[in-house]
């Protein structure tokens, strides 16, 4: 099965949301990428989680006005990057964003990489439970500079089709159009958030943030 077959079985609007281009040492020095330069996209965060939500979605739009933020026109760094959770490892859906998070980011916990000869660790660059207002916390290894980002995702709402479809699709109980149209409903509302707000800034609020 060729890429393009591939990118057929996602809904057509991934492709139209925001990507984000990074530049990468480690992949640089290893040969892995031209220059150390790679593109995510939302597919990306997708295959990894497993899934497409509004959770996903929203941490995708939080890394990337975050680093927007950080480094304006200039290329993120991907390793040299340091993520915040404002809640522990295991609460509710903090995996799952760390694990977005760290797609673009690089930023590991202790599990991750080590380094070569004391250069590109990402490991100890993503920390859980820190004392934030945000969500989400990022901060530039080479600068200090952090901000923190927070998602209000009322600005999409469900629509009031979902309130009779989501607990029998929940609970087994859904026909198998009950079951597509319950699809449907979920990633328009992703689809809602990903292109229409994209740029959103009462869905996606990024403040300066002085990490303690």
């Amino acid at each position: 099965m060729d890429e393009s077959t591939c990118e057929q079985s996602f809904p057509d609007f991934f492709a139209d949301a925001p990507a984000v281009t990074v530049q990468d040492p480690l992949a640089r020095f290893l040969g892995a990428a031209r220059d150390g330069v790679m593109e995510y996209r939302y597919a990306d965060a997708v295959r990894l989680a497993g899934h497409s939500c509004p959770t996903v979605a929203g941490t995708w739009l939080m890394t990337l006005h975050g680093l927007r933020a950080l480094y304006g026109d200039e290329l993120p760094v991907r390793g040299e990057i340091e993520v915040y959770m404002a809640d522990a490892r295991d609460a509710g859906t903090t995996g799952v964003m760390a694990t977005v998070a760290q797609l673009v980011t690089g930023a590991a916990p202790e599990t991750g990489f080590h380094g070569i000869g004391g250069r590109f660790g990402r490991n100890n660059l993503l920390h859980f439970d820190q004392p934030m207002q945000g969500t989400i916390g990022l901060r530039r290894k080479d600068t200090g500079a952090a901000v923190q980002v927070e998602l209000d995702a009322s600005v999409v709402p469900w629509p009031d089709e979902m309130r009779a479809l989501l607990p029998k699709a929940a609970s087994g109980q859904a026909s198998t159009a009950e079951l597509q149209r319950f699809g449907e409903l979920w990633q328009e509302r992703v689809r809602k958030m990903l292109v229409e707000h994209a740029d959103d800034g009462a869905m996606v609020q990024v403040s300066s943030w002085t990490v303690s």
